[in-house]
């Protein structure tokens, strides 16, 4: 079952980079971002990791936590931080665990061809580990200013 908007985000455990296990447990009393994308190294997921990195520290300063979740392994993960200079970890999700608990494994289309695949979405949660936004089939230019503008914006209760 997906989780909805304004509801707490259920149980999960996922291997992330740097050897760091991420539940939601583990990160209460923060805000974060989970910003699903569809592959490390490709020219889009590069440009969207590229503008999260360089809004890290405005991130930080208003206590959020920012990880990128694709299907790719951990390996490819270290390899394309270390790469991009990501100061946040990276999120394997091999099993899909994740994509189906935000519900962003859509049909796609590329050169006539159907697949399942990540729809680039983003997900902002509060620091009861409440899902307060939400961004689906998102545009990477402006895109992590308006996920800064939203934590910002939430109450820091």
């Amino acid at each position: 079952m997906p989780v909805e908007l304004n509801q707490p985000v259920p149980a999960f455990t996922a291997q992330a980079t740097s050897g760091v296990e991420v539940s939601p447990d583990g990160l209460r009393g923060k805000q974060v971002v989970l910003y699903f994308y569809p592959k490390d190294n490709t020219p889009g997921c590069t440009t969207e990791g590229q503008d999260f990195r360089d809004l890290h520290d405005q991130f930080l300063a208003c206590d959020t936590l920012v990880f990128g979740v694709s299907r790719d392994s951990l390996k490819t993960h270290e390899n394309f931080r270390s790469k991009q200079g990501f100061p946040f970890e990276l999120i394997c999700d091999k099993d899909e665990q994740l994509c189906q608990l935000f519900d962003v494994i859509k049909q796609k289309k590329l050169y006539g061809k159907e697949y399942l695949g990540i729809e680039r979405s983003t997900f902002l949660i509060d620091r009861n580990g409440v899902l307060r936004q939400q961004w689906r089939g998102v545009k990477v230019p402006g895109h992590a200013q308006a996920v800064l503008d939203a934590a910002q914006a939430l109450p820091r209760a």
